[in-house]
């Protein structure tokens, strides 16, 4: 008992607390540590965007198991969101210019970055408004592709005339929760856009603002990408 006491004692710092607390607390604090060099912004952007990768690929594993298990007939993508040129319905060919509108404002938004590194303020500003608008671009023919589902199609979130049912469900849950992304990344990029122009982050001498909101447009292009190919190409 008398050996036990005094091996407290010779733990214990002269506050009254044992080294080994002491040791646990600052291995529980070392994420300061690992952090200390990076912009928080950035941390916590990335923590942010790999909790809606797990969101959005619990909706597309979700979707494929539904799609493998349903035994009423699936409608052919192909047809369904093809457009009329001139009589002849081209397929799949408002979603390949909406991918191609969507990639592209990915360039435009890499460029933004690089120019805002530069402390080029009216570039940097000029191709966050371009993207945004390409962002814009994309929102509005996804509103036409959903107009032309529903009144044209008959297709709704409980039932769809041209085969299974969850097909309605199905595409309105994932491109819709998309959709809103790529609506809240054109309202952040076009305020960062107007600090930029504004000078704020030149005062501030720190443009990570314009970075962050590049990785999260990416994540966003990323995203569509995988839709594309899971959902309107299989």
């Amino acid at each position: 008992m008398d050996q036990r006491t005094t091996i407290v004692e010779a733990e214990a710092e002269p506050g009254g607390v044992p080294q080994s607390l002491r040791e646990l607390a600052g291995d529980w604090g070392a994420d300061q540590e690992v952090f200390r060099h990076v912009h928080w912004g950035k941390a916590m952007m990335w923590i942010f965007l790999l909790s809606d990768t797990f969101i959005f690929s619990s909706f597309l594993v979700s979707y494929m198991t539904m799609r493998s298990s349903v035994t009423a007939p699936w409608p052919n993508t192909a047809e369904v969101f093809g457009l009329d040129v001139g009589g002849v319905s081209v397929p799949l060919l408002l979603i390949a210019i909406m991918t191609f509108v969507l990639i592209s404002s990915s360039g435009t938004m890499a460029m933004a970055v690089n120019f805002g590194y530069r402390r080029n303020r009216k570039a940097t500003a000029a191709l966050m408004v371009a993207t945004a608008l390409l962002g814009a671009t994309f929102v509005s023919m996804q509103a036409f592709e959903w107009t032309k589902l529903i009144f044209t199609e008959g297709v709704r979130p409980w039932y769809n005339p041209m085969g299974a049912a969850q097909f309605g469900a199905s595409f309105f849950m994932i491109t819709g929760f998309h959709g809103l992304h790529v609506s809240i990344g054109v309202i952040m990029l076009l305020i960062v856009a107007s600090k930029v122009l504004r000078g704020h982050y030149d005062r501030r001498g720190d443009y990570s603002a314009v970075e962050i909101a590049g990785l999260y447009w990416h994540f966003v292009d990323l995203v569509w990408v995988f839709i594309f190919a899971f959902f309107y190409l299989w």
